[in-house]
């Protein structure tokens, strides 16, 4: 969408803000022994209590109130009373409401407890890349030169970039125009961010893999190498210069 008055502003700020703390809560909540799904819980009575609606449930039907990711889990992952966290699990937490017409999507990956898998430089270089690509987003400039910018910095941290999953236009709905900004350079995308407009720009950085694969499940997506992927997400207002980033809060850059 873009924003054309003070009042969607703060319709969209208040959900941004739903989001980020419930992305910030689950975060501090999840332990080792934890099921996903007594993880997920946690969120729905997060936003629930706060007045958001689950985006992936109203949209989807997905079978959670967010999406949780572990290890080779690229994204869309489904919380499950069968598994259980363990020590040093890569976890990605992905979470999206709405709430009076108004929709963000925000999300992070991060390391259960103690780093026992070396997991932290893949976090540390996805949510580094996002805050790079975020500097350089204005009204104006092509949606691939940012592509470009996180392939290039992954490239140079050593890692590689999921091809297939793309951020996203948001605001009056989870999926809006722009309908794909990628992490990487595609020459035939000429479009341009534009003032004013709520997009959700996302990282998927990756060991090795540069495409995630659907599971039997119908909505997971995993890596068959058996590849780590990190992710953060933003919701941002574009403008002429820095972005506001409307689900800050969660403080992914700690």
């Amino acid at each position: 969408m873009s924003i054309t008055s003070q009042a969607e502003l703060l319709g969209l700020q208040r959900i941004s803000q739903a989001v980020a703390t419930t992305l910030r809560e689950m975060r501090a909540y999840a332990r080792p022994g934890m099921t996903t799904r007594e993880l997920d819980e946690y969120g729905g009575q997060l936003l629930a209590g706060q007045g958001a609606k689950s985006a992936p449930k109203l949209t989807y039907g997905f079978p959670g109130w967010t999406c949780i990711s572990v290890n080779n889990e690229v994204a869309h992952g489904i919380p499950s009373a069968l598994r259980t966290l363990q020590e040093g699990d890569l976890v990605n937490i992905d979470v999206s409401a709405e709430l009076d017409g108004y929709w963000a999507d925000n999300g992070g990956s991060f390391v259960l407890g103690a780093d026992v898998h070396q997991h932290q430089p893949l976090v540390d270089a996805s949510r580094q890349i996002l805050r790079t690509a975020l500097s350089q987003i204005r009204g104006g400039v092509r949606i691939a030169e940012i592509g470009r910018l996180i392939e290039t910095e992954a490239r140079r941290a050593g890692y590689k970039v999921i091809k297939n999953l793309v951020g996203h236009g948001v605001g009056r709905s989870l999926h809006e125009e722009p309908s794909e900004i990628p992490c990487y350079y595609d020459r035939h995308n000429l479009k341009r961010f534009k003032k004013n407009s709520v997009v959700a720009v996302e990282t998927f950085i990756s060991t090795r893999a540069t495409f995630a694969h659907q599971s039997n499940d119908g909505w997971t997506l995993v890596t068959k190498d058996g590849s780590f992927v990190a992710q953060h997400e933003h919701t941002i207002v574009i403008t002429d210069g820095q972005p506001l980033i409307l689900t800050a809060a969660n403080n992914i850059w700690d």
